[in-house]
């Protein structure tokens, strides 16, 4: 049990990140948080690596998504906290105490936006931060991540891909 955890990577998405595909679709486009999470689960798979993939619009559970994360000792976490990155200090404080490679993604660019969202608390306690390539973000944070965790492609995989 506890190899599978090493195997496995925590996607977590904050406030509002289930409106994918109908809030704002000139800024965050079209694809759901249903593509999102296959986008991950199948990019984690090319790694040897699962995907386990969380949304919650409430900062409390995401700090213990996190808490959780140390207990059952995954490998990585792929977070998008949304506007949280932008105002909580529990989150980084979090990410800080339980010391498991972290790669900050945004669907926007949010240094093309409001100065408000400029500062992201999250993004101090991530080695990384991707933002402004949609929700292909996501697969970039978890090629990074399985470069950063030593993770390598799963040769299997990649010829199911080719075929």
């Amino acid at each position: 049990m506890a190899d599978d955890a090493h195997k496995t990577i925590y996607v977590l998405n904050g406030p509002n990140l289930n409106l994918l595909g109908t809030r704002e679709p000139e800024t965050y486009g079209h694809a759901t948080l249903a593509d999102v999470e296959r986008l991950c689960v199948e990019t984690a798979s090319r790694f040897g690596l699962s995907a386990d993939c969380r949304q919650s619009n409430h900062e409390g559970v995401l700090v213990d998504f996190i808490h959780e994360a140390r207990s059952k000792a995954v490998a990585g976490i792929i977070l998008n906290a949304g506007a949280y990155s932008h105002t909580s200090i529990a989150l980084h404080d979090a990410l800080m105490g339980v010391k498991i490679p972290t790669v900050e993604v945004h669907i926007s660019n949010i240094h093309a936006r409001e100065s408000f969202r400029h500062h992201s608390f999250t993004a101090k306690a991530a080695f990384a931060s991707i933002c402004g390539f949609g929700i292909d973000g996501y697969r970039l944070a978890i090629t990074g991540l399985a470069a950063k965790i030593g993770a390598t492609t799963d040769p299997n995989t990649d010829i199911k891909a080719q075929a």
